[in-house]
C-alpha cells in the first residue's frame, strides 16, 4: 500500500487536510511508493506555536531531566537502527548498510548533546572588586529551525536537533520532502523516550514551509544544511529578520595526491569517497588533483577498483551502491559527462554503461563515471555535481594544486594523500578550506568538534555540532553580583571602580 507521512506537532501525528501533497519515490524502481503533506501557513504557524507554549517548561527543566531523556532517546535509535536504515534506503536510495551509517553517525552527536551539564557550564570569578563577584551562565535562545537536505535525511537533523533539546530548545524541523519518512520515526521516538509535547515538531513541505519558518517573528534560530545558493537565501532572509543563523552550504572537495602517497591507498580513497552512497555527499570527493607525475599509475588504479564495484538496489546485500534521489537529479548529473567531453575532458569510466544487480528497470541509475583531464573553466569542475562522478585534474607542482584548490570558491572538506610529514603539515597551514584530511579522504569531524567549511560553503559564524552547535544554541549572560556585609550601607554618588 501507498505510504502517507505527515507532520508531527505538539506530540502527535497531524491529523487535519493537507491542502498539498508531494510525491515519495522509491528511487531502485522509478515509481510512487506514497506522498507527503506540505505545510500551509497555517501548520507552520501550529508547530511554532506549540514549540513556543513548550518552551518556558523545557528551559526551566533541570539538566539531569534533559540528559535523562537524551539518553533514553539514544538507547531507542540504537534500538531502531536497522529500521531507520531500511526507511532511509527506500526513499533515498542509498545502500542499507550506508543508511545504517548514517544513523551511526547522528547517534554520535546525540551521544555528544548527553553530556549537556558538563557543556553548560560557565565561568565564575570571585571578589572581581571588593566584595563583589562575577560569572557567565548559557541561556537557550528559544524556538529553533532546522531545515534539512535530502541526502542524509537522519544524520543531517541529528547535527542539529540533539544540542538544540539539550541547551533547552525546543525545536521545529523541516526535512526534505524525497524521503521524510526517518523524520516522523525520530520524533516518534523522541515522544517514547519522554520527551515533553511541543518540544520538537517536523513539519513537511517546499519552499513555502521553508519560508514560513523563516519569517516567523517567533523562531529565533535557524540551522541549515544544503546548497550553496539556498543557503545564502537562507541566511539573507533569516538574518534580515533578526533571527540566528548557520547555513552550512555546498562543496567541491579536492583530493590532493602527491608522488610520494601509497597509489593504491589513494586509489581506494578516492573510490570510496566518490562514490559512496552515489556521490550525493557534501563530504565526497569530487576532484583528485594528481601531481606529475602519479596521474596515469592514479587513473589505473581507480579504474580497476570501480570495475568490481556492484550497483543495485538498496535493500540487496550484493549492492555497495544504490540509484540516485530522483530522475531529474539522475538526468542532470549525466548532463556532465557529455558536457565534459565537449569541454576537452576524457570520459575514461562511463557510468550510464554499468550493469545493475537485477536489471534496474526504470530506476534512477548512473555507476560509477570518471572524467580525466578536467580544467577549471570546466562545468564539470565548477559545479557541484552531487553525484557519482569523480573528475580528476593534473597538477605541475605541489604549489599549482594548493593554488587549484585556493582559487575554487568552495572551502568544504579537503584531504592530502602523502607519505611527507612535513608536507601535509604545509597543507593543512596553507590550504583555505574548513575540514581537512591528512591520509583521510572524508574528513568528517567527530561530534565533539563542529563540522563546516570556509568560504562560500558556509554563511553565519557558527559550525555545526560540537562546542560551536553549543555555543550556537545558547546566548551567554554575564551577571554581576554582591551581597553586602548588613554593617555595610550609606550612599555614594562616585564612579565605580574595581578598586
Amino acid at each position: 500500500m501507498s505510504k502517507h507521512v505527515t507532520h508531527w506537532i505538539n506530540g502527535k501525528s497531524f491529523d487535519g487536510v493537507a491542502g498539498r501533497q508531494g510525491e515519495i519515490f522509491d528511487p531502485a524502481v522509478g515509481q510512487v511508493s506514497g506522498r507527503v503533506d506540505f505545510a500551509s501557513a497555517a501548520e507552520v504557524d501550529a508547530a511554532v506555536a506549540a514549540a513556543k507554549a513548550a518552551f518556558p517548561a523545557w528551559r526551566d527543566a533541570s539538566l539531569s531531566k534533559r540528559a535523562s531523556i537524551l539518553f533514553r532517546f539514544r538507547e531507542l535509535v540504537h534500538q531502531h537502527r536497522d529500521e531507520l536504515a531500511r526507511l532511509i534506503s527506500s526513499e533515498h536510495g542509498k545502500v542499507v548498510s550506508d543508511a545504517a551509517g548514517e544513523v551511526a553517525r547522528g547517534l554520535e552527536v546525540v551521544e555528544f548533546a548527553c553530556g549537556i551539564p558538563h557543556l553548560l557550564k560557565g565561568g565564575f570569578s570571585e571578589n572581581v572588586s571588593s566584595r563583589v563577584d562575577a560569572y557567565s551562565i548559557l541561556q537557550p535562545v528559544g524556538v529553533c529551525a532546522g531545515i534539512t537536505p535530502f541526502n542524509f535525511p537522519a544524520m543531517v537533523p541529528m547535527w542539529m536537533f540533539p544540542v538544540a533539546i539539550a541547551c533547552g530548545n525546543t525545536f521545529v524541523l523541516k526535512p526534505s520532502e524525497k524521503d521524510p519518512s526517518a523524520s516522523v520515526r525520530l520524533a516518534e521516538l523522541w515522544a517514547e523516550a519522554g520527551l515533553p509535547d511541543g518540544v520538537f515538531n517536523v513539519v513537511h513541505g517546499d519552499k513555502a514551509a521553508v519560508d514560513g519558518l523563516l519569517e516567523h517573528p517567533d523562531v529565533k534560530a535557524v540551522s541549515f544544511v544544503g546548497s550553496t545558493p539556498i543557503a545564502r537565501y537562507i541566511y539573507e532572509t533569516a538574518a534580515r529578520t533578526g533571527k540566528r543563523v548557520q547555513a552550512l552550504g555546498g562543496a567541491k572537495n579536492h583530493m590532493v595526491v602527491l608522488p610520494d602517497a601509497d597509489l593504491d591507498l589513494a586509489a581506494d580513497a578516492a573510490v570510496s569517497a566518490g562514490f559512496g552512497s552515489a556521490g550525493e555527499r557534501c563530504m565526497a570527493i569530487s576532484v583528485v588533483v594528481a601531481v606529475d607525475p602519479v596521474g596515469d599509475e592514479l587513473l589505473a588504479k581507480i579504474k580497476e577498483r570501480v570495475a568490481k564495484l556492484r550497483i543495485g538496489p538498496g535493500d540487496n546485500p550484493e549492492s555497495e551502491m544504490g540509484p540516485l534521489v530522483t530522475r531529474a537529479h539522475r538526468d542532470k548529473v549525466a548532463s556532465y559527462l557529455d558536457s565534459g567531453v565537449a569541454q576537452g575532458a576524457t570520459l575514461a569510466i562511463d557510468g550510464r554503461e554499468t550493469p545493475v544487480l537485477g536489471g534496474g528497470a526504470d530506476g534512477f541509475w548512473l555507476g560509477p563515471t570518471v572524467l580525466d583531464h578536467v580544467t577549471p573553466e570546466m562545468d564539470c569542475y565548477r559545479d557541484e555535481i552531487f553525484g557519482p562522478v569523480l573528475s580528476i585534474a593534473r597538477a605541475g607542482s605541489y604549489e599549482d594544486a594548493v593554488r587549484l584548490v585556493a582559487d575554487n570558491p568552495y572551502g568544504n572538506g579537503t584531504a592530502i594523500f602523502t607519505n611527507d610529514g612535513g608536507a601535509a603539515r604545509r597543507f593543512q597551514n596553507e590550504v583555505e578550506v574548513g575540514m581537512v584530511g591528512i591520509n583521510v579522504p572524508i574528513p568528517v569531524p567527530m561530534a565533539y568538534y563542529s563540522f563546516g567549511g570556509w568560504k562560500a560553503s558556509l554563511f553565519g559564524d557558527s559550525h555545526a555540532h560540537g562546542m560551536e552547535g553549543v555555543h550556537f544554541y545558547t546566548r551567554t549572560k554575564a551577571v554581576t553580583a554582591r551581597w553586602l556585609d548588613p554593617s555595610h550601607g550609606g550612599v555614594n554618588l562616585g564612579f565605580p571602580t574595581n578598586g
